[in-house]
């Protein structure tokens, strides 16, 4: 592989040559910011070899470099050896940003090329600027992949497909109207939407054309009089055109959204500074004046409604079977010594694929038995995958995707025996989930103030984690969704009633293990007092946690009850979906301790 990753640097450096670039910048992204990307994107991925969902290349004339954050340190050390392509640690202390990095390989004058397609407009300003101070400058290029790669993927065509009523709660056309008001406020004759999970909640459609996001490529422009939906054609079936046209909605050639944007007929356009560089600089080549504002489906679409509460209620039920069965499964087989974390996967698939509903997983799983629990975002391959033992412990995240809701959790498993310091690492992440859990805060706080609720008890014994403590969840969309977060770095966004988030803080010791405990919650309200209003979490997960490698001296009463009352809650909203044998187990998965 290495061989053919060092070839296709080589392509991409004949292309700079013809340029006069003297280094190129491959980012992650698609056109729409989007997380998980089509295949027809992922070049980053394809010049690297490096298949982690978060990172940035860099190439320069004799030297190549790939950022990445601490989730794949030891997965990208593992796929980029031999490609030429050195890792940087990012956020770690000594590690060069890019344009650091930049500054010091390459000369004054020299150009550094980016594709305006798949760079937002805000991190090309900010690279802009930054590169100005060492004399070089950022030009944007045509995209060089359309060009070396060969064999590159075309872009889906799969259909979009409607969201019933009784699912979302409210019709496209209302939220329309309620996005337009929106723009009333802001003195916007017209807004950009390019993010593909606000197009599809706008418009209560969904899509088969990215891994695990049930959404599908297009931009959404909107003005106080039309909708136009810029789609490629033929994904248009009759029945997606005929109910577009009762909500008001027109249609364009996805490729003719920039020729648009530059003729775009008002005085003012809402566009955010998140928007693709290219799609941004057409607007502002029209006349009208920008507003760089967020679109407002953004938050309007964080914060579910009843109907989508309800949904979410239910598919956590049918996940919890599912996910009961498999642990009901893994106890039995683990002892033969047969299955591996490929086959774990495969089973627990299987297992939700028999759910009402389901449309398939949120994201790819993440099975880590042992070492492999270290690695935070780990993804087993036939060549990788361990073979499970009756001992240590088995980290497994993993979601799905119903109708009514998305899913996301994570189990850490002790299979057998396990360690002393397994134990206290495992109860030190509980202690700090629990935290966290039963957290109760005023009207205005973001998710930054409550991060230290579930580190507290590992900072106190010396021990971190690198990841967010929690992110947003969509409804039958992208298992990541902003704007609202918990993490150690300021994330402005607040934490307001109806907003699902998860909380999954962890431990993880390379070569070793890891650990993580992850539900899903809903913000509720609490109480109000003469001090305002208060938030708390309810758990909307429904699956027992281990209690076999809890330090059960190192709980305090109020943990105690409250991991009680949780496996209390767990049983009374299972077992009615469960034959008396899965029953059983349940019952004494959740027994008090």
């Amino acid at each position: 592989m290495s061989t053919e990753i060092t070839g296709r640097i080589a392509s991409l450096r004949a292309f700079m040559k013809k340029r006069g670039l003297s280094a190129f910048i491959i980012p992650s992204t698609d056109p729409h910011s989007g997380e998980y990307v089509p295949a027809h994107w992922e070049a980053r991925k394809w010049i690297s070899g490096f298949t982690g969902s978060a990172g940035t290349a860099v190439i320069t004339l004799d030297r190549g470099g790939l950022w990445t954050d601490s989730r794949y340190f030891l997965q990208a050390e593992a796929q980029l050896k031999d490609t030429g392509i050195a890792l940087f640690k990012d956020r770690l202390e000594g590690t060069p940003s890019i344009p650091e990095w930049l500054g010091s390989e390459l000369k004054p004058q020299d150009k550094v090329g980016i594709d305006g397609w798949v760079n937002t407009y805000s991190e090309a300003k900010s690279l802009q600027n930054a590169l100005a101070a060492y004399g070089i400058e950022l030009t944007t290029s045509d995209d060089p992949f359309q060009l070396i790669w060969e064999d590159r993927p075309a872009l889906p065509l799969n259909a979009p497909f409607i969201l019933p009523l009784t699912y979302t709660g409210l019709p496209a056309s209302e939220k329309l109207n309620i996005i337009r008001n929106q723009l009333s406020k802001n003195q916007a004759d017209g807004i950009l939407i390019s993010a593909l999970d606000e197009i599809a909640w706008t418009l209560n459609l969904r899509g088969n054309d990215i891994h695990c996001n049930p959404v599908f490529i297009s931009y959404l422009l909107i003005t106080q009089e039309n909708a136009t939906l810029y789609i490629i054609k033929e994904k248009l079936t009759p029945t997606l055109t005929a109910y577009l046209n009762d909500n008001g909605i027109g249609t364009h050639d996805y490729a003719q959204i920039e020729a648009d944007l530059r003729h775009f007929p008002g005085k003012s356009i809402q566009i955010s500074s998140e928007t693709n560089l290219t799609l941004y600089l057409a607007a502002t080549q029209s006349g009208a004046s920008i507003i760089n504002r967020p679109s407002p489906a953004c938050l309007l679409k964080a914060i579910k409604n009843e109907t989508e509460i309800e949904g979410f209620r239910q598919a956590m039920k049918r996940d919890g079977v599912a996910m009961v069965r498999f642990l009901i499964w893994l106890e039995q087989t683990v002892q033969c010594g047969q299955e591996t974390e490929i086959s774990i996967d495969q089973k627990l698939y299987e297992l939700r694929a028999q759910q009402a509903l389901f449309h398939g997983i949120s994201f790819d799983t993440i099975a880590g038995y042992q070492e492999h629990g270290a690695i935070v975002h780990y993804e087993a391959t036939p060549e990788t995958a361990s073979t499970l033992k009756p001992e240590g412990l088995l980290l497994l995240d993993s979601g799905a995707q119903y109708t009514d809701g998305t899913t996301d959790i994570t189990r850490t498993i002790a299979l057998g025996p396990v360690s002393e310091a397994q134990c206290i690492d495992y109860t030190l992440v509980l202690k700090g989930f629990i935290a966290l859990s039963q957290a109760e805060f005023p009207q205005g706080t973001c998710g930054t103030q409550l991060d230290v609720l579930a580190r507290q008890y590992m900072w106190k014994a010396g021990i971190n984690y690198g990841h967010g403590t929690g992110h947003g969840v969509g409804h039958f969309l992208n298992v990541h969704e902003g704007p609202h977060q918990i993490r150690m770095n300021h994330m402005p966004a607040l934490l307001q009633p109806g907003m699902i988030l998860t909380n999954e803080p962890g431990i993880y010791k390379a070569g070793r293990y890891g650990v993580r405990t992850e539900n899903t919650m809903l913000i509720i309200e609490s109480q109000v007092t003469e001090f305002g209003k208060f938030y708390k979490f309810e758990p909307l997960t429904l699956c027992p946690i281990d209690k076999n490698p809890i330090c059960t001296e190192m709980l305090t009463p109020s943990e105690k009850q409250w991991l009680n009352n949780y496996h209390a809650y767990v049983y009374a909203q299972l077992s009615p979906l469960l034959n008396e044998r899965e029953k059983a187990w349940l019952a004494k998965a959740t027994a008090e301790i």
